[in-house]
């Protein structure tokens, strides 16, 4: 998959885009906004560092060594990991592979071969079998590849797999790389799929040029019909979005972006503790005469003392209210958001 020429992946606010090359990072992503959604994955990590011990070759050698065992303890709770990256180098190497297609069929250069090649290199290439299954029978005709697009109503821009025409339907597609379950079925679909289609349907531009930051109107977000795309080794399985629940996952997607913000701007309003002294002694006692339960009544350095629970002490500043998060839509916005119907032959 190509890497978006505007994005750029920050240690402190997640991936972010620029206008240009030449300009500094602005927005979050869409997938940075949607990844502020709390997941429960404990239950997941414990599953992946107990299978992985139990399946460890070393493990019966080692219940006698201590030193051994905390070393497969160690390689087990970075079971969850190993496993992540693995499954994110291989969600790579597929999204090429579907980018490749599309820019062929669009008469642009493109690694389609070497892409394919790569696949089968790492025991992939029934993925690349069902997806080119898939595009014909659906005929798809695309419009655009990884088209990186901008809001700036809300503040945030992302980058779309692919904007197509498919039985005569504008649609804004997402690919999924999906294992495949027991009964040879590709896996269901994480419904968070939905808030990143309706967050692209609702950008207000697109890239032209990166380089001169060139951006044009968005064309696509009248009534599209939003796919999201299970690519596994056995089918590839599209998914519409329903159209009657299109405003709560936008509504939603906002309410993230404003926690986005929140959390960017209270870890750059300072520190959030402080260190505080004593009380005052009181009037016709000598300095340092009282202990606290034993222990010293030495003030930390550049510590407040306590007396009237001063400003500095409680972490208040009247000068630096809090910061209006992105505007809240309205239903007004959301009533031609929805589409209906089926892809039609």
């Amino acid at each position: 998959m190509t890497a978006p020429a505007l994005a750029e992946s920050t240690e402190q606010f997640g991936r972010m885009y620029r206008r240009s090359l030449s300009e500094q990072v602005s927005v979050p992503s869409i997938t940075t906004v949607i990844g502020q959604q709390p997941h429960g994955l404990d239950g997941w990590f414990g599953h992946m560092a107990a299978t992985s011990l139990a399946k460890d070759p070393r493990l019966p050698s080692a219940l006698g060594d201590p030193v051994q065992m905390r070393g497969l303890l160690k390689d087990a709770c970075q079971a969850s990991e190993v496993y992540r990256d693995a499954a994110a180098q291989r969600g790579d190497r597929v999204h090429t592979y579907c980018e490749q297609v599309a820019l062929r069929s669009l008469g642009k250069p493109h690694r389609m071969a070497e892409a394919r090649a790569e696949l089968a290199a790492n025991g992939e290439e029934r993925f690349a079998a069902r997806f080119d299954e898939w595009w014909e029978h659906y005929r798809v005709e695309p419009l655009a590849a990884e088209l990186t697009v901008w809001n700036h109503t809300v503040g945030y821009a992302g980058t779309l797999d692919l904007v197509a025409r498919i039985g005569g339907r504008i649609c804004l597609i997402d690919y999924k790389t999906k294992n495949t379950d027991r009964d040879g079925m590709v896996k269901p679909l994480d419904e968070k799929v939905v808030m990143q289609l309706v967050a692209g349907m609702k950008a207000e531009e697109s890239l032209v040029d990166a380089a001169t930051g060139q951006w044009e109107p968005w064309q696509y977000g009248q009534d599209p019909l939003l796919l999201a795309v299970a690519v596994g080794e056995t089918e590839v399985r599209p998914m519409r979005a329903n159209p009657e629940v299109l405003k709560y996952h936008w509504y939603k997607f906002c309410s993230l972006r404003r926690v986005w913000e929140t959390s960017a701007n209270t870890s750059g309003a300072g520190r959030a503790l402080l260190p505080i002294g004593p009380p005052p002694a009181p009037a016709g006692t000598s300095p340092g005469s009282t202990a606290v339960a034993g222990g010293s009544t030495a003030a930390p350095a550049g510590s407040t003392a306590v007396d009237g629970q001063p400003a500095a002490a409680a972490g208040e500043d009247a000068s630096n209210p809090r910061p209006a998060g992105p505007p809240h839509p309205g239903d007004a916005e959301m009533t031609a958001a929805g589409s209906t119907g089926a892809v039609h032959g």
